[in-house]
């Protein structure tokens, strides 16, 4: 019987198993590595928009808070342009009160009352005179009660003639500054103008 000697052929084929395989181990690590490089760069391209995005509100964001800077700033200044516009109202309505006091005051002062000092503190006023007699005194209260820019008479001191020795009786008084209703106050406006032009006020 013949003898076949499968050695070689046995040989053979090992060693080409043992080159599939490497070929195989090879191509699945080079697609392994093909992977990690494709993800690396995605990785990388996703990496740099994002950072152009925070780049982008980074920028977005520096500008909106200089516009809200800017926004204050413009709150400031209007606050402080209200607030001097109140200022300025107020010196108005006070200039035309204190105006408004004096002439009334005049007018209120009755014959044989003669004033010597005056002083204001904010609505609030004080005046200091002599008078001739105790009732010319109730009689300038009574004056201020019914004028329509002053009121509220009090008498803060008195000392009759014979307690100065001057002939005169020595009196101090206090009373607000105040504003009328709008119609009486336009009136009384119209009334100051005509009078301090010259022009007639409709009275005959």
């Amino acid at each position: 019987m013949a003898r076949i000697n499968l050695l070689p052929w046995r040989e053979a084929a090992r060693r080409r198993r043992q080159r599939d395989l490497a070929i195989a181990a090879a191509s699945a690590l080079a697609v392994v590595l093909l992977i990690g490089v494709l993800l690396k760069v995605q990785l990388a391209a996703m990496i740099d928009a994002q950072q152009a995005r925070n780049a982008f509100l980074d920028a977005e964001v520096a500008v909106l808070d200089r516009q809200l800077r800017e926004i204050d700033a413009l709150e400031r200044r209007q606050a402080e342009l209200l607030a001097r516009m109140t200022v300025i109202q107020r010196l108005q309505a006070s200039r035309l009160q204190v105006v408004r006091m004096l002439d009334q005051l005049v007018d209120a002062v009755p014959a044989g009352v003669f004033l010597t000092r005056l002083e204001q503190d904010q609505g609030r006023v004080t005046i200091e005179g002599r008078a001739q007699s105790n009732a010319r005194v109730s009689g300038l209260m009574r004056t201020i009660e019914a004028a329509s820019w002053i009121g509220r008479p009090t008498l803060l001191l008195i000392e009759n003639q014979d307690e100065t020795g001057t002939g005169f009786s020595h009196f101090r008084l206090g009373f607000e500054l105040q504003r009328p209703p709008s119609k009486a106050r336009e009136a009384a406006e119209v009334a100051a103008t005509g009078k301090s032009t010259g022009k007639p006020t409709g009275k005959h």
